[in-house]
């Protein structure tokens, strides 16, 4: 018989290349889940009584002719009459399980083959492909049918021994790497590795006579009982673990594990694991596996769980999961949305469930486990809403707190004069150790944020806490952090804070903004304080982890220089800029009032004046006297500059202020060892 493949376009099998099928090797998943589907199906009937003989070997078994350049897809299972093939296979998408499924649904356990295209995913990889089939039904004869990969088949009556079909392709030149045997096992370790019926793949090797030889026992690739398909109860820890290391091998041994199992109102079972997280910056993503029906599907279940459990390992198998070949509409399938939630109320109950229970095991858990529930409270409405009652703070002093008993310690000492709680806290205590001390001095606590997503979840708890405030404990002086009361601070000369300014930028690192401040802070407290503005650094840390602003990230780094004037150095330097330039000062600032005098003056009997009325003798000198202005202030700018690289003392305190904030390195590094040497003798 021959005939044509009713399809509505010629180029049907181009487009299941190219489009149905963008990952070639999944020929063999698809072929594969056939063979096991036919097996099922026998297996079914059997079951009602429709099937009376042995059902005997139930294997699918697959075979590779590395010099033939052939793979064969072989089961014992129900098989196909002359018309099934023409009602399955000519008739393209027409899906024999679907229509088995309704018929069989109370009796059968798991169809896998409800792809309609399965079949026709063997011309990814083939330039002809055969199937010679034996139905299960009384009185049925062999059938061959081929196609060479146009719509023309050929399809004859043969001999077969033994129901059950088998699917042999012949590759094309393109495909010829799928003839290796290393490959086909490969592939099925990937796809087939658990499926529900064993899957051979030629026979165990000994080793004899100083070489690997085949023995008669065959080799069965996969595990037909997975852990995740069976009953918690029966299960032990150990078994929990060895599975881990199965799936994982070369990874260190999970936290705790979830063994998920519903049926109602989706089905679903599988095992997450939580990782130990040790290089927080070197996160694994896409250690999911996703099985339908212990049917490999994919390690991307970005659209099936929340992006936040994306971290943890383990697998996922719901036969509810619509398993288009494109997975295209995964994002807004209403059963994958419900077992997205699913998911994440069982991870938030077992979180609960530790702290509760054992309050110490989940302290000892929260560094590893403490990036993944900030992500998931960041990215996730309600997983926040439960992970408040159990997420933790910890201290620069390795103490963790609940939320509710935290707010609780601090909430007198750290109350500002706005009513706001302030939250303290370091990214870093070694480098910040000397900030955190003087919070500590203070009777302060001060928090450990050392997570990728701390400037993130910091906004999130400003956010989200009342009359809350949080503050990196270098981001001001600790007395302006924790404000209690207005301080009434001295008034500061101008011109001087803009000499200090301008002799403390000649000496600072540069590719930053530096701006100075004096400020009296008592003669105990550092003669230089160097801060940054907490606003500004959380949002150039959020930019860089992609938040959105990147206005913020292409920014420099600027820092607030606070000079304690009630300092017995910052005095002897102050002392020492007016002993070294008194009287250049004084030239400048008798020069200055001069100019400004003038322009005062000029101002003043324009005052009244609209701008076309203003003459042009006064435009022209206001313009004269501003140029004149501009270039004293230079001319007193490289006085100060001067100044600061002929001082070893404001070098000396530049860089004991950088050397704190580890901000002194190599060559300035060296200047400052050699320079305090030199102070030493």
């Amino acid at each position: 018989m021959k005939g044509s493949i009713g399809v509505t376009t010629e180029n049907i099998f181009p487009v299941i290349k190219k489009f149905l099928y963008s990952d070639h090797e999944i020929f063999l998943r698809e072929l594969v889940a056939n063979a096991v589907d036919a097996t099922q199906k026998l297996k079914a009937l059997s079951n009602v009584g429709e099937f009376k003989g042995e059902i005997g070997n139930n294997s699918v078994s697959v075979a590779v002719d590395e010099k033939a350049r052939t793979i064969t897809i072989s089961d014992k299972g129900i098989g196909l009459t002359a018309a099934e093939i023409d009602k399955y296979i000519n008739q393209i998408a027409f899906s024999s399980a679907g229509e088995f499924l309704e018929k069989y649904k109370d009796n059968i356990q798991s169809i896998i083959g409800h792809f309609g295209l399965g079949f026709y995913s063997a011309f990814i990889v083939s330039k002809k492909v055969e199937i010679v089939s034996l139905s299960w039904k009384d009185g049925s004869k062999g059938v061959k049918w081929s196609c060479d990969g146009s719509p023309e088949f050929q399809m004859e009556e043969v001999e077969k021994e033994g129901r059950g079909t088998d699917i042999i392709l012949y590759l094309d030149d393109e495909s010829t790497d799928f003839a290796s045997k290393t490959k086909i096992e490969e592939l099925l370790n990937k796809y087939c590795k658990f499926m529900p019926v064993p899957v051979v793949f030629g026979k165990k090797q000994e080793w004899k006579d100083g070489k690997m030889v085949d023995t008669e026992e065959d080799k069965v690739i996969n595990n037909i009982e997975p852990l995740w398909a069976r009953n918690p109860k029966d299960l032990k820890d150990e078994d929990y673990l060895k599975f881990y290391r199965e799936l994982y091998p070369m990874q260190d041994e999970p936290l705790f594990w979830i063994h998920l199992n519903i049926d109602y109102p989706f089905n679903l079972t599988g095992i997450l694991y939580f990782p130990k997280i040790k290089e927080r910056m070197d996160i694994m993503k896409n250690k999911i596996q996703l099985f339908c029906n212990q049917m490999y599907v994919t390690d991307h279940v970005e659209n099936i769980v929340p992006d936040f459990l994306t971290l943890l390992y383990g697998v996922i198998d719901s036969p509810d999961i619509p398993l288009n070949v494109s997975r295209s509409y995964l994002q807004e399938d209403a059963s994958v949305k419900k077992i997205s939630t699913y998911i994440t109320k069982k991870v938030a109950d077992k979180l609960e469930e530790i702290a509760r229970e054992n309050k110490e095991n989940f302290e000892s858990k929260w560094d590893n486990i403490k990036l993944f529930i900030e992500y998931g409270m960041l990215s996730d409405e309600k997983f926040y809403d439960r992970a408040v009652k159990f997420a933790l703070f910890k201290d620069v002093d390795g103490k963790y707190y609940g939320f509710e008993d935290y707010r609780n310690l601090i909430k007198e000492a750290q109350t500002n004069k706005d009513k706001k709680v302030v939250y303290l806290y370091s990214t870093d205590s070694d480098n910040q150790y000397s900030y955190i001390e003087q919070a500590k001095a203070k009777g302060y606590n001060v928090l450990l944020f050392d997570c990728e997503l701390d400037a993130h979840f910091v906004n999130l708890l400003e956010s989200k806490l009342t009359d809350s405030q949080f503050a990196r404990v270098d981001s001001d002086i600790i007395d302006n952090l924790i404000a209690k009361d207005k301080k009434d601070q001295a008034a500061v000369d101008e011109d001087l804070q803009q000499d200090m300014n301008n002799a403390l930028n000649a000496v600072m690192p540069q590719g930053a903004n530096y701006y100075v401040r004096i400020e009296n802070l008592g003669e105990q407290a550092q003669p230089i304080t160097i801060t940054q503005s907490e606003f500004m650094r959380r949002y150039r840390e959020m930019s860089k982890l992609g938040g959105g602003m990147n206005f913020y990230g292409q920014m420099p780094d600027s820092y607030t220089l606070v000079l304690n004037n009630d300092n017995v150095l910052v005095k002897k330097l102050l002392n020492e800029r007016m002993e070294k330039n008194a009287a250049e000062i004084a030239d400048f600032e008798a020069r200055m009032n001069s100019l400004k005098g003038e322009l005062d003056q000029i101002e003043a009997s324009n005052k009244d004046k609209k701008a076309e009325e203003v003459s042009k003798e006064d435009t022209d000198r206001k313009n004269e006297l501003n140029s004149s202005i501009e270039q004293l202030k230079a001319s007193r700018r490289e006085m100060m500059e001067k100044f600061a690289n002929g001082s070893d003392l404001l070098k000396q305190l530049a860089d004991i202020a950088l050397l704190s904030n580890n901000m002194l390195k190599g060559k300035a590094l060296n200047d400052f060892v050699k320079r305090s040497l030199e102070l030493l003798k």
